[in-house]
C-alpha cells in the first residue's frame, strides 16, 4: 500500500510540499525511495533534517502544510506524505537499520543545556548531539517527552513510540535528566556556572487559561491540562491502573481545538455516557484538525456549537451539575476575518453535566521568566527569541516553541527547535 500511494507523486520539479515542512523534509526524495520499495534510505533522508517522524506522522496536521499544497491535491486526493513517513518509520523501529545503528559523531568539547524534552527541546537536542555537542536536557515531570507524554493520549500517540524516538536521541550521547525544575532546582545563570556555554529554553506552555465565570472552582471542574496530564503520566488509559480522575456520566468540554477533541475522547474512555464539544463558533470555524472533528464524531461526542459558557451550575456540596450556556449567532468577521459570535439575548439554557473540562488554551509557565534576568518578554507571557535564529536578549540564552509563541502545533515547535540549533552552533562558532 505504501509503495501504490508513493507512485502517486508526480514529482514536480517545484515541489510545493517541501515550503509547507517546518522542519524541511526531503519530500519528494523519501517518497521516491518509498515508491522503490527502499524503506532504509527513506528513513535516512527523512531523519537528515527530522529527529521525530514516527511522531510527525500521527500528529502533524500535514492537510494544512505539505498535502495541503501536494499539486496531486488539486485535483483529488493529494499523496498521503504523513501516512508515508508514519510507515517508514513504524517500518524503521521494526526492523532497525540494515547496516547497524548510525556512528556516533566524536564530541566537539562543547557543552549545552536544553531545558524541555518537548518537541522543542527534543528536536534542538538531536541536532546539536548530531554535530557532536555535549547536550543535557533537564526534564520537569519524572518522564520524558514533554506535552508528547502528557499532553497527547495514548490512543492518538503511544508512549512507546516516543520512548524509542528518545532513545535514539540518547544513543547520540543526549543526557536527560528528569524531575529538574529549572528556575527551582536550580537557575539558568547556575548552568552557565557548571560550564554550559548556551542554553535553549523549550519549556512549552503549561499554564492553562480558565473562562472566569462563576462556578469554576465547584467539583468536576479539570483544565484539559489536568485531565489529560492525570490521565497520561498516571496511566489510566490502562485498565490495571485505579488513576484518581472523577469523571462523571456527563461531561462538557468547552472549547473545540485539538486539545478539545483529545479531552473528550479521553472522557469517553474514562467511563462517561455523554461528552458534549461546547463551542461559541459553529461547525465550518472549529479550530481543530478536521481528522480530529471527524474521530470525534465517530465516537459519538456531541457537538454544542454556536454556544457560549456564562456559569457553571453546582449543588449544596459544590459538586458541578450543569453548564449555563448563552446562545450565539455569528456577526461580522472581525480583524482575523472570522465572524464574531455575538450572543442571543434571553437564550440562555442549562445542559445537565457533572463535570466540565476547560480547554480553551495555555499560556508558557512564568517560572524561568521571573527567576532569570536579562530575558525579554511578549504582551502575552512567552519569551522574545528571534525567528531566525532563536536568540533571546541574553547573550547565550535561545529559545523556541510554545515558551514563545504559546499553544501551537508540535511540529511549528520542532522547527523553533531547528532554528535554535542552527542559531546555537553559530553562535559558538563565533563567540
Amino acid at each position: 500500500m505504501a509503495i501504490d500511494e508513493a507512485k502517486r507523486c508526480l514529482n514536480c520539479k517545484r515541489p510545493a510540499c517541501m515550503e509547507g515542512c517546518p522542519v524541511a523534509v526531503r519530500i519528494p526524495e523519501f517518497v521516491a525511495k518509498v515508491a522503490e520499495g527502499d524503506f532504509d534510505e527513506a528513513y535516512r533522508i527523512i531523519t537528515s533534517t527530522n529527529s521525530l517522524p514516527a511522531i510527525c506522522g500521527r500528529v502533524c496536521p500535514q492537510e494544512n502544510q505539505c498535502e495541503g499544497k501536494c499539486v496531486r491535491g488539486i485535483k483529488g486526493e493529494p499523496v498521503g506524505i504523513g501516512r508515508l513517513e508514519r510507515f517508514v518509520a513504524d517500518y524503521h523501529m521494526n526492523h532497525g537499520h540494515k547496516d547497524g545503528a548510525p556512528a556516533v559523531p566524536a564530541g566537539n568539547g562543547h557543552k549545552v543545556a536544553v531545558i524541555g524534552s518537548g518537541p522543542a527541546g527534543l528536536t534542538c537536542a538531536g541536532d546539536l548531539a548530531r554535530k557532536g555537542y555535549d547536550v543535557t536536557i533537564y526534564e520537569a515531570f519524572h518522564k520524558a517527552g514533554g506535552v508528547l507524554v502528557y499532553g497527547i493520549p495514548e490512543f492518538r500517540l503511544p508512549k512507546a513510540i516516543v520512548a524509542k524516538e528518545i532513545a535514539k536521541l540518547e544513543h547520540f550521547g543526549v543526557k536527560i535528566i528528569t524531575d529538574a525544575v529549572i528556575g527551582r532546582a536550580e537557575s539558568i545563570d547556575e548552568l552557565f556556572e557548571e560550564g554550559f556555554e548556551a542554553v535553549f529554553i523549550g519549556s512549552g506552555a503549561g499554564l492553562p487559561q480558565f473562562l472566569h465565570i462563576p462556578g469554576e472552582n465547584l467539583l468536576g471542574v479539570f483544565s484539559a491540562n489536568e485531565l489529560l496530564t492525570r490521565s497520561n503520566l498516571m496511566k489510566a488509559y490502562l485498565p490495571e491502573y485505579d488513576t484518581p480522575i472523577r469523571i462523571g456520566k456527563r461531561v462538557a468540554v468547552v472549547g473545540a481545538g485539538n486539545v478539545a477533541m483529545d479531552a473528550a475522547r479521553t472522557a469517553k474512555r474514562l467511563g462517561a455516557d455523554e461528552v458534549y464539544i461546547v463551542y461559541r463558533r459553529g461547525m465550518e470555524e472549529l479550530p481543530a484538525r478536521k481528522e480530529e472533528v471527524h474521530h470525534a464524531q465517530e465516537e459519538e461526542v456531541i457537538f454544542k456549537v454556536l454556544n457560549n459558557p456564562v456559569e457553571i451550575i453546582g449543588d449544596e456540596n459544590d459538586k458541578v451539575t450543569g453548564i449555563k450556556v448563552v446562545k450565539m449567532e455569528l456577526g461580522e468577521p472581525d480583524a482575523s476575518g472570522r465572524r464574531k459570535p455575538v450572543a442571543i439575548e434571553g437564550s440562555e439554557y442549562v445542559i445537565d453535566v457533572d463535570s466540565v473540562i476547560i480547554a480553551i488554551g495555555t499560556s508558557p509557565n512564568p517560572l524561568i521568566l521571573t527567576t532569570t534576568p536579562g530575558l525579554e518578554a511578549t504582551k502575552k507571557g512567552g519569551i522574545v527569541a528571534s525567528d531566525e535564529t532563536g536568540a533571546t536578549s541574553r547573550p547565550g540564552v535561545f529559545a523556541g516553541g510554545d515558551a514563545v509563541t504559546g499553544a501551537a502545533t508540535v511540529i511549528k515547535a520542532m522547527g523553533a527547535g531547528k532554528v535554535a540549533a542552527a542559531g546555537i552552533v553559530d553562535y559558538l562558532a563565533n563567540k
